[in-house]
């Protein structure tokens, strides 16, 4: 798979469309919390720069539900940009209306604009043709580097894209670095290869397992979704979460992990509670001993152990989804534990976005893992072998 690449085109002195994944977590006051996805996108701004553009910013952020909501503005993006750039960020008083197109038209080289919440308008996640049409008319160039967001057929992600010829558009350097790294260790990781896969449901990772059981020599399942495999082979497991719809697959992927030799684990304990709350009454427990009416919530000790044996040999360790509610101090523990062996590990460690991101920067193992994501949905269906909507439109 080729993209065209931003350095590859020419954007000298051109008006540039960006777009960017700026869905940044922020407190109940508004504040960012975690600017990591503003930091992402300045390699590709700053490029912009230098070659004397004038550039529109454009992201989504958050869920408005019926247009304009002051607590899905953009404004505390553009203040944070401001201090980035060290540059005036001016912040579009609309997505599209008459004002916002006059202050895209009127934009001159090395100034920067941001439009407002892309999801402000309906248009945007219908991908609408007239907005996505409208939205291209602001630029000379389209550069795709919301990488979060290009597994959705979207306005100003997918649809835009069409209106721009092939040497007018081009993958942003976030974009391309994600792209690459997901697809040169999914056909060449050095091996023994080894998958980490969490999370609540097996529904939402299904085709991704599928995919993945062809290509790595190990496999570990936790989190929510190791109870609809535990009771695959026969264990009760209480109130714990299960797909049962989802129990017959989960035995195919157990005996196609058999058939090519690939080794799976399962959890042999887990942190079991009375219910979903903090204040719960919890208890360690074997998968053999899981009280009926107590669900499992996080990974137990000796599975911890058994998950740190298991990644002693890794060359190459792929991660996505937690072990457990990592959001609870009571069960996070068995996440935190994996966080700390993947970063001390000497494997090539990729984080796959999303809560597993979350989950290593809660656990402070940021700088020890040699890529973190900036997209989990985006990058699961990269795992599944799918072509993102988002960068259908810059294959070569």
């Amino acid at each position: 798979m080729k993209l065209q690449e931003l350095q590859n085109i020419d954007i000298s002195n051109k008006k540039v469309f960006i777009r960017c994944d700026f869905n940044v977590p922020v407190d109940e006051y508004g504040n960012i919390k975690d600017d990591r996805r503003i930091k992402s996108a300045l390699s590709t701004i700053n490029y912009c720069l230098d070659n004397d553009c004038a550039i529109v910013l454009a992201s989504h952020f958050g869920r408005p539900k019926d247009g304009y909501e002051k607590k899905f503005s953009l404004e505390p993006i553009a203040k944070r940009l401001h201090k980035l750039l060290n540059m005036k960020v001016t912040l579009a008083p609309n997505v599209i209306c008459d004002e916002t197109v006059a202050i895209a038209k009127n934009l001159k080289s090395g100034e920067v604009m941001l439009l407002e919440n892309m999801r402000f308008e309906k248009g945007e996640t219908s991908n609408d043709e007239n907005f996505s049409k409208t939205l291209s008319s602001l630029s000379d160039i389209f550069i795709n580097d919301a990488f979060g967001v290009s597994h959705r057929a979207h306005a100003s992600v997918a649809g835009i894209a069409k209106y721009f010829d092939i040497n007018s558009k081009a993958a942003g350097f976030l974009l391309l670095r994600e792209i690459e790294f997901f697809y040169h260790i999914i056909e060449e990781p050095k091996r023994p290869f080894v998958s980490i896969v969490g999370g609540s449901k097996v529904s939402g990772k299904l085709e991704a397992l599928h995919n993945l059981i062809k290509k790595v020599d190990k496999i570990i399942i936790g989190g929510g979704m190791a109870f609809t495999f535990l009771k695959a082979i026969g264990y009760e497991v209480g109130n714990s979460l299960v797909e049962d719809d989802l129990i017959q697959d989960a035995k195919d992927i157990i005996q196609e992990a058999k058939e090519l030799g690939v080794k799976l684990y399962l959890p042999v304990d887990v942190i079991v509670a009375e219910r979903l709350d903090s204040e719960a009454k919890a208890k360690n427990s074997t998968i053999q001993e899981i009280p009926k009416q107590w669900m499992g919530l996080d990974i137990g000790p000796a599975t911890s152990l058994l998950y740190e044996q298991v990644l002693k040999d890794a060359n190459t360790i792929l991660w996505n989804g937690p072990m457990g509610v990592y959001e609870m101090d009571k069960f996070s523990k068995g996440s935190f534990k994996l966080s700390h062996q993947v970063a001390k590990s000497f494997a090539t460690t990729v984080i796959g976005g999303g809560d597993t991101a979350d989950l290593i920067r809660r656990a402070d193992d940021e700088e020890d893992m040699t890529f973190i994501s900036t997209g989990g949905g985006a990058s699961l269906e990269l795992i599944e072998g799918k072509i993102l909507p988002g960068i259908e439109g810059l294959l070569l």
